[in-house]
């Protein structure tokens, strides 16, 4: 195994901002950093994927699903072997399609349940997000999916290769949340008759709650917690129950959410950030009916992944969010006060971070990126002696 020193990235504050501007609902300012030297972890490889892109550990933390974006799933073994698993549907792989998330289904422990998301293709060209559920089996001919089934699909399938987003997340209470992204074209973000550009909420085997917010609507309406979002490449629920995302903005303007059922997040007609041509648009404080973020990033991060913290091994962090970083080749920490949150922390981890999730004993492990057929290191992140 390879052992790696790694530094904290020292941005500077905007000299404008105080620390509580930088905390504010509206999330119009650059957070504050707070540079630590030396960083309180040490990071060890544990294994090398091609493109992954998310991970779980199964229960006894032995053993861990990674996702491959070209469409494998490998099961690791800590310090043993890794095997591919048998019966993931086909995916379609390009762009930033392919396979996408893995989850364990609440109860896993007692059904085995194991939950993907991933791009499938459409008519000519068209693509859409899907997630399909599993009973993961290992016997002595190996690991394989059994019974694997379609619950939900991104409707309607259009051209184009991003913003699938497609994160998953169980709330405590057994519901299934997925993030949906508006494959880059804008208005789906508000139309009720599309679950683009939203997050939804579902029960286990992808029906629709009767509780849900639009419920009475019926269709994929019917699905709907809540919209106006872009890209939203993480899902996470805190300590207390409340759902968040990170999301990519335009250019300029990525965002941590406090998701709320009905709320409207904007997109596109408002956004921190401008559209890539520097064509401009609104920003959050200028609509107030829109949900405005808790944190946003000018200059961006890119995010790819959130979690919240509940480990021992690292007890000052506990509570604290995590977002892996990709253009920002980082591990952001979140530290939060109620319903305001800051950036606390940025550590430069060297490479493009595609997941962060946290073992079983309290241990961070990140997954590096690994783009376009590349490999990424799977890094386990442990107190500094």
């Amino acid at each position: 195994m390879i052992r790696l020193t790694l530094s904290v990235a020292l941005i500077a504050a905007m000299a404008a901002c105080s620390a509580a501007d930088n905390s504010n609902a509206q999330g119009n300012a650059v957070p504050a950093i707070t540079a630590v030297d030396p960083v309180p972890f040490v990071a060890t490889e544990q294994g090398v994927f091609v493109e992954p892109w998310a991970m779980a550990f199964l229960p006894g933390g032995t053993q861990l699903l990674v996702t491959e974006k070209a469409g494998k799933l490998k099961l690791f073994t800590l310090g043993g072997q890794t095997v591919e698993v048998a019966g993931v549907p086909a995916v379609a792989y390009g762009g930033q399609g392919g396979l996408g998330d893995i989850v364990l289904h609440p109860k896993f422990a007692e059904n085995g349940m194991v939950y993907l998301s991933y791009a499938e293709p459409g008519e000519g060209a068209t693509r859409g997000a899907a997630v399909a559920r599993a009973r993961l089996v290992q016997d002595a001919k190996g690991a394989r999916l059994d019974g694997l089934k379609v619950i939900w699909r991104q409707v309607p399938k259009l051209d184009g290769g991003g913003h699938y987003a497609h994160r998953i997340a169980f709330a405590p209470d057994g519901h299934l949340f997925i993030a949906s992204g508006e494959r880059q074209n804008f208005d789906p973000a508000h139309d009720m008759k599309s679950n683009l550009g939203k997050v939804v909420r579902l029960n286990d085997d992808g029906s629709v709650p009767a509780d849900n917010p639009f419920a009475a609507e019926g269709g994929v309406t019917a699905q709907i917690w809540s919209l106006g979002h872009r890209n939203p490449l993480g899902l996470a629920f805190d300590a207390t129950g409340q759902l968040w995302d990170v999301e990519m903005g335009p250019k300029g303007g990525d965002e941590l959410n406090r998701v709320e059922p009905r709320a409207n997040y904007g997109y596109p007609i408002v956004s921190n950030g401008d559209h890539y041509d520097g064509k401009p648009i609104p920003d959050h404080d200028t609509r107030p009916e829109f949900a405005a973020p808790v944190i946003s990033w000018t200059p961006v991060i890119s995010p790819s992944s959130l979690i919240f913290y509940s480990g021992d091994m690292f007890p000052a962090w506990k509570g604290s969010a995590f977002i892996g970083g990709l253009s920002s080749k980082a591990l952001v920490r979140i530290a939060f006060d109620g319903v305001s949150a800051r950036e606390a922390e940025r550590f430069d981890m060297g490479q493009r971070i595609r997941a962060v999730t946290q073992g079983p004993d309290g241990a961070l492990w990140l997954l590096e990126d690994g783009q376009k057929g590349a490999t990424g290191r799977l890094l386990k992140l442990t107190p500094r002696g």
